[in-house]
């Protein structure tokens, strides 16, 4: 049941993955948003957020709050840095990935109507190494390759 709480993210649990940095979902304790999900994403250099794919249902939108990062969006690379925001509408592909010498901190938010994905093959997410072999809806299969994620806390 969702319900009000303040909560520092210090406190809140984070998850930690080689590949894939360290996230904060805003979500513990059985404590499930149902309108909109959240997400703080710490990455370091060369990390992802996600394999590149699309939302079906859902937009997704992202701020980054420091350091640096390549946005592929619908095949398209931008440099994004702090302060820069992308929206992306039901059915646009996107993924972004780390680059530069510091962490960057990008704030995630995405609706909650539905859970369907499509990872799709492109070569400009292949090229940054943030992009599946093979098109899938399959999410285990998207990131298989890629390590689990842990229990852990920011690097930063």
């Amino acid at each position: 049941m969702d319900s009000a709480f303040v909560a520092n993210l210090r406190d809140l649990p984070w998850m930690s993955s080689e590949a894939m940095g360290d996230i904060c979902t805003f979500e513990s304790e059985g404590r499930r948003f149902e309108q909109v999900g959240y997400n703080l994403a710490v990455l370091q250099p060369g990390q992802r957020g996600a394999q590149y794919h699309r939302e079906l249902d859902n937009q997704e939108d992202f701020l980054v709050l420091s350091g640096a990062c390549i946005a592929v969006v619908e095949g398209e690379e931008h440099r994004l840095g702090p302060w820069d925001f992308v929206h992306c509408p039901p059915g646009v592909a996107h993924a972004f990935l780390a680059v530069g010498d510091e962490p960057c901190v990008i704030f995630m938010s995405g609706g909650r109507h539905g859970n369907r994905h499509v990872f799709v093959r492109d070569e400009v997410a292949q090229r940054h190494g943030i992009g599946v072999e093979v098109e899938t809806t399959d999410q285990a299969e998207a990131y298989a390759a890629l390590p689990e994620w842990q229990p852990g806390t920011p690097a930063v």
